[in-house]
């Protein structure tokens, strides 16, 4: 797949006016997203082709995926906060279909594994530090695709890809009592017809002995139009729960 008129795109203008966190502050942790694949992928690159859903044709369900995140606030003026984040999606399925991919034909008991490994490195700005808290960024995501796709027959349909995607990130929170935190946050970009997104709503509480607890609902699209001969409309959503240690 080619992403590349994807990278570059995301550009990110000085903010004037932000501020920094008022003090130091790192946290790192984890935790499972108990996502449900919906949608379909079209490989046009050889006629005839068909529209794959991913429930009726790879029979992907609900799975538990897991990630990890660690972030480094400062009060340094002009510097932008730091975050990292990975995510997995493993689906993998297997029966009794017929459908056409990439030029090949698939019949029988058809067996698949899809793998998107998401790597975020988010650069950020708080533009307020008050009871409502707005954040405005920048996020570099490293897409790491691969799939394989195999009937009884032998007839087998292999690739993979790795890209950085520029996004254009944004939170906006509120702290109703101490250690408390409600908050939106999402990545987007889109252009030329395809459009990535991925948006969350959560509730996190920090204690007085560094250790935080979050829980929430996110929902990420890849919508892909005539990408390397590839066209999608995935969405994967669901709830989350993580916990995180903040010194």
């Amino acid at each position: 797949m080619k992403f590349k008129y994807l990278v570059g795109a995301g550009v990110i203008a000085a903010l004037p006016g932000v501020s920094g966190a008022d003090i130091l502050s790192f946290s790192i942790g984890g935790g499972v997203w108990n996502e449900t694949p919906e949608g379909n992928i079209v490989k046009p690159s050889s006629l005839p082709t068909s529209s794959v859903d991913v429930k009726n044709n790879l029979f992907w369900d609900e799975e538990s995926q897991g990630y990890l995140f660690a972030t480094l606030e400062h009060p340094i003026p002009l510097l932008p906060n730091v975050r990292l984040m990975h995510t997995s999606l493993d689906h993998s399925g297997s029966g009794d279909t017929d459908f056409t991919f990439d030029g090949n034909t698939y019949t029988g008991n058809v067996a698949n594994e899809f793998t998107i490994e998401q790597t975020d490195l988010l650069l950020y700005y708080e533009v307020l530090d008050n009871v409502v808290s707005p954040d405005l960024g920048l996020n570099v995501r490293l897409l790491d695709i691969s799939y394989n796709i195999v009937d009884q027959f032998g007839t087998t349909s292999t690739d993979s890809v790795d890209a950085p995607v520029p996004m254009i990130y944004g939170l906006i929170g509120g702290s109703p009592w101490p250690g408390v935190m409600i908050s939106a946050e999402g990545n987007f970009i889109t252009l030329s017809g395809s459009t990535i997104s991925d948006f969350n709503a959560k509730i996190t509480y920090t204690s007085d002995y560094f250790v935080g607890i979050e829980a929430g609902y996110r929902v990420q699209t890849i919508e892909l139009d005539d990408i390397d001969d590839t066209n999608a409309d995935l969405e994967f959503k669901g709830p989350f729960v993580g916990a995180y240690l903040k010194f």
